[in-house]
Order: structure tokens, then C-alpha cells, then sequence
């Protein structure tokens, strides 16, 4: 494979996204711009406590706790990364998206330029945590790029 120029790696942080990091570092030479997506679930935005908040105000308070921690999340992933790409001397951007992990992915893959897609592996059954569906039949149609899927870390 030619090295690519353009690197577009979807990475939020956990243990397996880590992985697809570690990946795409190796696949950047001189002149690559690693592109990091991180899409933030939809889902959260309507996190809201309502089976057991009692009143608008509490449920507000709520709202921004979550939204306040999601943020610092994403801060703390942004300082590792900048901090990781810097030290191998790899031009990265980042961006950050609220949305369907898989129609964020197509989106921002189809704006270009993108050479190579780096994803981790779905975390294990039995494992702790969220268990991404970002390896949807869907993304292997709408996508243009090649796509390399970074094994999921055992031990």
C-alpha cells in the first residue's frame, strides 16, 4: 500500500479506539495529516434523568452535568492525542460531531480528502463499557476509501 497523505482516523478514546490510534500512527509518514473524527452519540442528548428526576429545573441541572462531563471526556482525549501526534511530528485536525456514529463517519468521509479510514474493533462480549456498531454493513457500502480495522487489544 502507498503511504497515505490523508488519514481519517474515527477515535474516541476507549481501549479499542486506542488500538485504531496506534495504527494509524504507524501508517503516517512525512507530509500526513492524521484527520481524528470523534462523534459523539446521539443518544446522549436526550439524557435527561426523567425516570427519576421530578421537576424541570433538576432535570436541567442534569442535562448540563452530563453534557459538562461528555465535554471533559473529550478535552482530556484532545490533550492525549495532540500531545501523541506532536511528539511523531503528524499534522492533525480534529473534529467533533453530535450525531449517528456510522452517518457521521459516511459524512465526513465523502468531504474528503481521505485516502485511508482507521477504525477499532468492536469491544468484546463480557467486556465493561459501550459496545460501538460503527462496523455496520452500511459504512463498507458508502465509503470510498480503503478501510483498516485495528484488532481489539487482548491482555
Amino acid at each position: 500500500m502507498l503511504k497515505p497523505k490523508h488519514i481519517l482516523l474515527a477515535s474516541h478514546g476507549t481501549e479499542g479506539a486506542r488500538a485504531a490510534e496506534k495504527l494509524a500512527y504507524s501508517f503516517c509518514g512525512p507530509g500526513t495529516t492524521l484527520h481524528h473524527l470523534i462523534v459523539v452519540p446521539d443518544f446522549w442528548k436526550g439524557m435527561q434523568g426523567d425516570d427519576w428526576l421530578n421537576n424541570a429545573s433538576t432535570r436541567d441541572t442534569f442535562g448540563r452535568y452530563v453534557e459538562s462531563q461528555l465535554e471533559q471526556e473529550v478535552r482530556t482525549h484532545l490533550k492525549r492525542m495532540r500531545r501523541e501526534t506532536a511528539k511523531r511530528r503528524i499534522r492533525y485536525r480534529y473534529e467533533m460531531v453530535l450525531g449517528k456514529p456510522v452517518d457521521c463517519l459516511i459524512r465526513r468521509a465523502a468531504k474528503g480528502p481521505v485516502d485511508l479510514i482507521v477504525l477499532g474493533s468492536p469491544r468484546p462480549k463480557g467486556r465493561e463499557g459501550l459496545r460501538s456498531r460503527m462496523l455496520d454493513e452500511k459504512i463498507f457500502r458508502s465509503l470510498r476509501a480503503s478501510v483498516v480495522i485495528a484488532p481489539y487489544p487482548h491482555g
